[in-house]
């Protein structure tokens, strides 16, 4: 009689419990000081630039080479003429503008857009007519890649326009900030600029704030805690230049495209990099935070 040997395996579970930091997400029991520690929420932010999955260790990288087969001789056929191909045309060049320049493409947002330049200005000469030129084409890409605009080929699209119009419609009295540093957020126009005593020390720059049911809080908040590079349990990501001012909302460096309208934070202050550093230097535990109007859709 042959013995058959059993064997037993056991398989124990353990469940890990994180417990999230910067979340990004209203702290439904906050005070509005930024003292409430953050709340996560079951809902996991994508972010952008993740880097393709490493191989499973041990797992092949590449199939096996295969051994060499042979291959029998075709048997002779006739050839038959070969046709002439189509020779394909070269790459259209840009269409002039009405004035005739062609190095830059013309967008259909062009004369609002040279009227909000001129309005800002810090960009360059632009001329307002509706015709774009070299020296229009030059503010247009100064100003894109000054706000993260892609591509920043000068052309007058519907984000440019969105984002000089919001920009050049950003009333700063409207910020309540007395004195000392305020930070103040214009959730309508979806603006974020600094002040000092009455004075402006950081200008009106672009953000992206609470989407639909994640709307930001609007009111008076102070910076509770700062972090150079926080990680939020909830959402999976990193946080770079974390200023927290109530519950799991703060400022921070954006973590997708800035100007994807489609989407938003979960209540934090999106910023593009250069203005989460700006405001991370001027900022302190204690910094003012005035939170205003009501972004459009929430």
């Amino acid at each position: 009689m042959k013995r058959v040997r059993l064997t037993v395996r056991a398989v124990a579970l353990a469940t890990v419990v994180l417990v999230g930091v910067g979340a990004c997400a209203l702290d439904a029991q906050g005070d509005g000081t930024g003292a409430a520690a953050p709340v996560p929420v079951g809902v996991t932010e994508t972010a952008s630039g993740a880097s393709a999955p490493a191989p499973t260790p041990g797992q092949p990288t590449g199939s096996p080479s295969a051994e060499p087969s042979r291959t029998a001789a075709p048997e002779p056929s006739a050839t038959a003429t070969p046709k002439p191909s189509r020779t394909t045309s070269p790459t259209a060049k840009p269409k002039p503008s009405a004035s005739g320049f062609t190095g830059c493409p013309q967008g259909e947002q062009q004369r609002a857009v040279e009227q909000y330049l001129a309005k800002l200005g810090g960009f360059g000469p632009v001329t307002v007519d509706g015709k774009q030129s070299a020296a229009d084409c030059a503010a247009i890409k100064k100003f894109q890649l000054r706000y993260g605009i892609s591509p920043a080929a000068g052309r007058a699209g519907a984000t440019t326009y969105d984002v000089a119009r919001r920009l050049a419609g950003t009333d700063v009295s409207r910020c309540r900030a007395g004195s000392g540093l305020t930070f103040c957020v214009d959730l309508t126009r979806q603006t974020v600029w600094a002040m000092r005593d009455g004075k402006v020390v950081m200008g009106p720059t672009v953000t992206r704030t609470g989407m639909a049911g994640y709307a930001t809080p609007t009111g008076t908040y102070r910076v509770g805690w700062r972090n150079p590079k926080e990680w939020s349990n909830p959402y999976e990501v990193w946080l770079p230049y974390w200023q927290q001012f109530n519950g799991g909302i703060g400022f921070h460096e954006t973590t997708t495209y800035l100007h994807n309208g489609s989407i938003g934070s979960h209540g934090c202050v999106n910023l593009l990099h250069r203005d989460a550093v700006r405001l991370w230097e001027l900022g302190s535990v204690g910094t003012r935070v005035v939170v205003f109007g009501r972004r459009p859709g929430t």
